[in-house]
């Protein structure tokens, strides 16, 4: 090559590259960023919701929890059951 040309050629060519790779790595950082921020947005709604629902369940009675179109269902399967009396104090046999 003739001259000192080529040098300014690939110095903006470089540049160019440069300038190139920067705007790809912003692209690429501004997408992880608001595909970020969509999902703690999402997160702290579902969150806000599941709130709601603790606060009613905690409100409601013992394990008992009122579902529409169910009724109210409970953790053992819906029969409210009343405690039993206190066993007697009887021993068992056995060894002693």
């Amino acid at each position: 090559m003739a001259g000192e040309n080529w040098t300014f050629w690939l110095n903006m060519t470089n540049l160019a590259l440069g300038v190139l790779t920067l705007l790809a790595l912003l692209v690429v950082f501004g997408a992880v960023g608001w595909d970020w921020l969509a999902k703690s947005a999402r997160k702290a709604r579902a969150t806000a919701s599941l709130g709601a629902e603790l606060q009613a369940m905690l409100h409601a009675e013992s394990h008992a929890l009122s579902v529409p179109g169910l009724g109210l269902t409970m953790a053992d399967g819906g029969e409210r059951v009343e405690p039993s009396e206190p066993a007697s104090s009887e021993q068992k046999p056995g060894r002693k």
